[in-house]
């Protein structure tokens, strides 16, 4: 859970209040219904949920997320799994009472383990679960979905078309895909241009292999 968490915790921070709830709920859905897990991704999915129609002018609809979200996370210990809980619903009672607070002062921001961790706090796992949320998004899933693919690859060093380089070139790229928002469109145009040519390597590799046909 751990890495989907943080995942999350990091978008939420940059900004990406939207964005935020994907990287939980991938993990949230095959949780036990009822669970204490459950309730507290549950919780923190509706948090993000209300602060993001907050910030959009939908008073209604921030203050029944903020409500039901403080409830979910009612009887969770004042922090679990690292994350400052009390906090949580405090802030949540005040949105349910102002919704407009949200136009005064920018959101809580959450934390893990005492840290309010950013997407460069991320290790490469988190990453990897950042950059598939952002690229739902944004309709790059496919993509980012080969880029980790071969980014693990590189790490595990089980990349044969890469077999004697030195470097990945597709690693770095996943990483600034999640840090540098400003420019992602253009590292989304460098990840597909590199995991085409990874992809051409390799079926080059194949087709060494391959028996040739009879002329």
């Amino acid at each position: 859970m751990e890495t989907h968490l943080r995942a999350g915790i990091a978008i939420f921070n940059a900004g990406a209040y939207h964005t935020a709830h994907d990287a939980w709920e991938e993990y949230w859905l095959d949780l036990d219904a009822d669970s204490d897990d459950e309730r507290f991704l549950h919780g923190l999915i509706q948090y993000t949920a209300a602060v993001y129609h907050a910030r959009n002018g939908n008073w209604g609809g921030a203050i029944g997320l903020a409500e039901s979200a403080g409830e979910y996370l009612a009887d969770l210990s004042d922090t679990y799994r690292g994350v400052d809980v009390e906090s949580i619903r405090r802030y949540l009672a005040r949105i349910a009472e102002d919704p407009e607070l949200i136009e005064r002062r920018p959101p809580l921001v959450l934390t893990h383990r005492g840290d309010g961790i950013d997407p460069a706090d991320l290790d490469f796992e988190a990453t990897a679960v950042a950059a598939t949320a952002i690229a739902e998004d944004r309709g790059e899933e496919d993509l980012l979905a080969r880029a980790v693919e071969y980014a693990r690859e590189d790490i595990d060093g089980t990349a044969e078309p890469l077999r004697g380089e030195t470097d990945s070139r597709i690693l770095p790229l996943v990483f600034d895909y999640v840090r540098d928002p400003d420019h992602r469109g253009i590292i989304a145009q460098r990840l597909q241009q590199h995991c085409d040519r990874r992809q051409a390597k390799a079926d080059d590799v194949v087709g060494l292999f391959d028996p040739a046909e009879d002329g």
